[in-house]
């Protein structure tokens, strides 16, 4: 908030980094408490604990934080300077929750001292059955769903993430007008003035400008204003085409096509294509140079660049994501499990935000009540933020899986124990995640909403049905070769101790 003031930004940008730094500081914080609540009562002592929770918990944050960082940062790939901005914007907010969990965390945890437990916690320190139920998950070998029925549990999850990735085949991209502001916003009644005046392409005229490569005398003027003006209007989708103005030097000629359709329509969005394939007609007829600016053709090129910008983007992302998981876990068919998730994760939402935003499926609840197309940098930025939060809770469930697994449990022993003991954990935070960015569903900037939306179905979706079952259960049918790495890769990588697991066998 503070750097936009000297920075200039976007409205939404500063919301974003809000928005980002309230729902991860809060989770990141949850990490590092429930190690040292669970420390605690193995019997540890309070200073021991903060820097081992630190040491381990801290450090799988602290990777967290940067492979959100890193997607956030790449948002500058795309070439959008105000998208590289808000990514830009975002990443910083991630690095100050996460300094805040590894610095300011620990030191409040040492104030509260004893007290981050509840009074029967206090009273069973020190008891065998305590010190077991901490070092234990509940029932850790009992069968969670995904294991118990991996083929349901598979088929089920995959057709639902199939079937809501559908509505994203049919994505349009744009910025939202006039007519998606609050009903009783002035915004929304302007825009609903002129359009019932003048029609609504009134609110979106195209700006064309021809220019001549000589001075036209003033005896040509009308004649060539005429002439160029008839070729537009005969154009699909025009209302009407004003010649405005000629410039001083009697060498530029501008002209207002006014759509019969809002500037967010894609009647609109062909006939600013349509102009623009007139300019080999307007050079060979006239000898001019045809050329279309003003804000609908702007957003209409914007949108275009961004959506282009896309497949780059998401394989730039989804490289990083097997990167880190090869890295992280020593597999190689969990990390490709785990990048399919994600891609899986990324085209439900995209459907879920079609549907509602583009559909107007379930307007009344999200106020949607003028559907259009959708934000054009949305799905840039629900690539770049779920692309790190689903790492997350990647990273927490199966770290204890592999942990069972490499102490000698058997592949479904080790997912039954690696849920069992991260479950809690993930679940909290992942309803915390949705909880802040639910509530920014329903904020009062047109711009925000479907980011809060996006975001909030997004890590509902990922965190419940990918990580807690579509990933465990086809791990479960994988058994062993789900851990299988050729040992050359397996020598030539480095030791990451994301979990800081080195720190835990040193006690």
């Amino acid at each position: 908030m503070a750097l936009s003031g000297v920075i200039e930004m976007t409205s939404t940008t500063p919301i974003l980094g809000v928005m980002l730094g309230l729902a991860v500081g809060i989770d990141y914080s949850l990490f590092l408490l429930n190690r040292h609540r669970k420390q605690l009562k193995t019997g540890m002592e309070v200073k021991e604990s903060i820097a081992l929770a630190t040491g381990t918990s801290g450090n799988a944050v602290l990777f967290a934080g940067l492979t959100v960082i890193i997607a956030l940062a790449a948002l500058n790939l795309t070439g959008i300077g105000f998208l590289g901005l808000m990514g830009t914007m975002g990443a910083v907010a991630i690095a100050l929750a996460v300094a805040i969990a590894i610095t300011f965390t620990p030191a409040l945890i040492s104030l509260v001292g004893m007290r981050v437990l509840n009074k029967k916690e206090r009273a069973a320190l020190g008891s065998e059955q305590s010190r077991h139920d901490a070092e234990q998950p509940k029932n850790a070998l009992v069968p969670v769903f995904a294991t118990k029925h991996p083929w349901l549990a598979t088929i089920a999850v995959g057709a639902l993430l199939v079937i809501a990735s559908l509505p994203a085949g049919q994505m349009r991209l744009g910025l939202p007008d006039g007519s998606s502001e609050p009903l009783d916003s002035t915004t929304y009644k302007s825009f609903q003035l002129v359009s019932e005046s003048f029609g609504p392409g009134a609110n979106g005229s195209i700006t064309t400008v021809v220019t001549m490569p000589e001075a036209i005398s003033e005896d040509e003027k009308l004649g060539l204003q005429a002439d160029i003006a008839e070729k537009m209007f005969a154009l699909e989708n025009v209302s009407a085409v004003l010649p405005a103005a000629i410039s001083d030097d009697n060498k530029t000629l501008l002209f207002q096509i006014i759509p019969e359709q809002g500037p967010a329509t894609e009647a609109t969005e062909n006939l600013v294509h349509d102009v623009r394939d007139l300019a080999g007609s307007i050079d060979s007829e006239f000898g001019g140079l045809l050329g279309v600016t003003g804000m609908t053709a702007t957003n209409i090129d914007i949108s275009e660049k961004l959506a282009g910008a896309l497949p780059l983007y998401l394989g730039t992302v989804l490289a990083l994501s097997l990167i880190l998981l090869i890295l992280v876990f020593r597999s190689i068919l969990v990390p490709l499990l785990a990048t399919a998730g994600f891609l899986l994760t990324v085209f439900a939402t995209f459907g879920a935000v079609v549907a509602v935003y583009q559909w107007g499926w379930l307007g009344f609840l999200f106020d949607v009540h003028d559907p259009g197309p959708i934000l054009n940098f949305l799905p840039t930025i629900l690539i770049g933020i779920l692309f790190g939060l689903a790492m997350d809770y990647q990273l927490f469930l199966a770290s204890g899986i592999r942990e069972a697994y490499v102490h000698g449990k058997s592949p479904k022993d080790a997912i039954n124990y690696g849920i069992h003991l991260s479950r809690a954990v993930v679940i909290a935070a992942a309803l915390i995640m949705v909880t802040v960015f639910g509530g920014f569903a329903f904020n009062h900037l047109t711009l925000v909403r479907p980011i809060g939306f996006g975001l909030a179905i997004g890590v509902l979706i990922d965190a419940f049905l990918v990580r807690l079952i579509l990933v465990p259960a086809i791990m479960s049918l994988l058994g062993k070769s789900a851990w299988w790495i050729p040992k050359w890769l397996d020598r030539i990588l480095p030791d990451v101790d994301v979990e800081g697991s080195s720190l835990q066998h040193k006690r």
